[in-house]
């Protein structure tokens, strides 16, 4: 007698690719970003990306598993602009430099200052939002980083440390005193003076910790 296999409880299912699959992602982008996860409808969406209810749910079974996909496809796309920026064969500084800047100008941008406040605002009830979302963003840039921490430790540029813990502190230095102020509405504009400080700060001090 044969035994079925059973399948997985959470099997992601993937949203089938069609030409209009862009337009879903990049109105609902916006609606999410305009109205925030709770006050987002499917009717809103379809409407703003300019598709049928049929073609939208065709996609998705429900704005939940859109909003996760619209998280993975924008930090997915941050995450591999920075790391196309690194150069593996550069030195510390201008490595971290790079990476500061990048990683400083997208935890201030709308879209993660948002997505962040919806994570936040929806934890309670679904998780998996704020799961996702660290996912495809935090966890995804500090594996990334600790890529680029490897080789620099092996030619001798940083001491022996954990790249992952390095890779997450360097990341928190990036957030000190502007994405604070952004985050709760203290401030909304940002100088290049002021995110060039933030920047400059995050790489002197892990330097003068890892540096050789």
């Amino acid at each position: 007698m044969a035994i079925a296999t059973p399948k997985p409880a959470h099997q992601k299912r993937l949203p089938p690719k069609g030409r209009k699959y862009d337009s879903v992602l990049v109105g609902a982008r916006e609606v999410f970003l305009r109205d925030g996860f709770e006050g987002t409808s499917m009717d809103d969406i379809a409407r703003t990306a300019g598709v049928s209810k049929a073609t939208l749910y065709s996609y998705f079974t429900d704005k939940r598993e859109l909003f996760l996909e619209v998280a993975r496809t924008e930090c997915e796309r941050m995450a591999k602009t920075t790391l196309s920026q690194i150069d593996f064969l550069a030195p510390p500084r201008e490595a971290f430099t790079t990476a500061a800047q990048n990683l400083t100008r997208f935890l201030l941008s709308d879209f993660s200052l948002q997505m962040f406040r919806i994570c936040v605002a929806e934890s309670a009830r679904f998780p998996e939002l704020g799961q996702a979302f660290y996912k495809n963003g935090p966890e995804m840039g500090h594996q990334r980083m600790a890529e680029y921490l490897k080789v620099a430790m092996a030619r001798g540029e940083l001491i022996e440390a954990d790249p992952n813990i390095i890779a997450e502190q360097f990341s928190e230095l990036c957030r000190t005193r502007l994405w604070t102020r952004a985050i709760f509405g203290v401030q909304s504009k940002f100088s290049e003076d002021e995110v060039n400080t933030v920047v400059y700060e995050a790489v002197e001090t892990t330097l003068a910790r890892f540096g050789t």
